[in-house]
């Protein structure tokens, strides 16, 4: 199966974004992919802010990303668009980081207002990266994401099947035989 890099945008270290992928690693897992978390925001800060490309840790995420098949990549959305965080790690990233990779694009927030975030302001930057593929992508509202003392989430009803057909949707496709190269063509 494939190799998926579970990215997540969040500078939270509570944050229902992160949580909310780590249970989506464990669908992906169960489906029989390989999946490493990234949590961006324990990369170092200095290396981020001031673009070290050459930083130890910088270089072992583009590492990352360039032996991923697949990546997904989760963030909150603050004033409608994704993270800063993110946006600081992407921009460290090669140009063309994503090339040949089907990519799975996942936001939440706290308005409806911002659903269009995921298709006005992340995909183009992914497409922009070189991604063979970007699935659809799914929003879910801050409030239909209820934190456990565990650290795992319970997901309302409605938002988790939405949120369960977009990575089932993600898996297939990366469990068809040269799927993002026929896209890619």
């Amino acid at each position: 199966m494939s190799t998926v890099l579970s990215v997540s945008g969040s500078p939270s270290a509570t944050s229902r974004t992160a949580r909310l992928l780590r249970q989506l690693d464990s669908r992906l897992a169960a489906q029989g992919h390989q999946v490493i978390p990234l949590d961006i925001r324990t990369l170092p800060a200095e290396a981020l802010l001031h673009a070290d490309f050459g930083h130890p840790e910088i270089v072992r995420v583009t590492e990352l990303v360039a032996r991923a098949d697949a990546v997904v990549i989760g963030t909150p959305v603050y004033k409608a668009a994704y993270s800063g965080l993110l946006k600081s790690l992407l921009d460290l990233l090669p140009q063309y980081a994503l090339e040949g990779k089907t990519v799975l694009p996942l936001a939440t927030g706290g308005s409806t207002a911002h659903v269009l975030a995921i298709d006005y302001g992340l995909r183009p930057v992914l497409a922009s990266m070189g991604a063979a593929h970007i699935t659809p992508g799914w929003f879910v509202l801050d409030k239909h994401i209820e934190a456990r003392d565990d650290g795992g989430v319970v997901v309302d009803p409605t938002a988790r099947e939405g949120l369960e057909r977009v990575v089932d949707q993600f898996s297939a496709v990366l469990s068809s035989p040269g799927s993002a190269d026929a896209v890619a063509a």
